[in-house]
């Protein structure tokens, strides 16, 4: 069952990337079709997170390439344009492993802070989009609770919206649920779940195997560096 339409949303060819002599990425070729989910699973320390990060400007490559359809295509290796990293932030958003909310911040607060003050949306559309991403994800009533009085499930699926109210091209997931105690991961991959459903178009990284099983239109296996 394929879930794309063949247009091709991301392009990544020949990344690398090295922290003082760790050669973390040794020449990464991904490639994510529109509605496509792009699983990257694989030991620790395997260049997983890397790889995602690169995919939103959050680490700079050494090497390779990065294109995005209608969009930019950043060559690595020299100096990069703070332009062209925004622009590969302007198309993709991130769910990160520890929720990463601001903590002195309302759940609402925390999920209009980018459209406001980023993409300098209109308060009012950012207040009625945040609204309706929380109620879809069951969260309405808690709009004016802070972080720490939410479970972490919670909080991972306020920083699911976070990401959608962004209105990104690819969503991308850095382990979401590995901080969860085990009673809470069902709620955070079912809300996944139902966004592959809906033809997102995603990069995942997980080790939840039955899950990028069920859920992937491609399941990118890596180790040392390399698929």
């Amino acid at each position: 069952m394929s879930r794309t339409n063949g247009e091709l949303v991301l392009q990544v060819e020949g990344l690398r990337k090295s922290f003082g002599d760790n050669e973390v990425l040794r020449s990464i070729d991904l490639s994510v079709p529109s509605g496509g989910v792009v699983a990257l699973v694989g030991p620790s320390g395997s260049g997983k997170t890397t790889v995602l990060r690169s995919l939103n400007g959050l680490e700079i490559p050494d090497g390779g390439r990065i294109t995005f359809n209608g969009g930019p295509a950043v060559d690595f290796g020299g100096g990069v344009p703070k332009r062209q990293i925004a622009a590969l932030r302007d198309r993709s958003a991130m769910v990160f492993q520890h929720y990463n909310l601001f903590p002195h911040m309302t759940v609402l607060e925390n999920v209009i802070e980018g459209p406001v003050q980023v993409q300098r949306r209109s308060r009012a559309g950012a207040v009625s989009d945040a609204e309706a991403l929380l109620a879809r994800v069951g969260l309405a009533e808690k709009k004016d609770q802070y972080p720490h009085e939410l479970s972490g499930g919670q909080q991972q699926r306020v920083g699911i919206v976070r990401a959608l109210a962004l209105k990104p091209t690819l969503l991308l997931f850095d382990e979401p649920t590995s901080a969860l105690d085990p009673e809470l991961v069902g709620e955070v991959l079912s809300v996944i779940k139902e966004l592959a459903d809906e033809d997102w178009t995603m990069v995942l990284v997980t080790h939840e195997l039955a899950f990028a099983r069920e859920v992937a239109t491609e399941v990118v296996f890596m180790d040392g560096g390399v698929v």
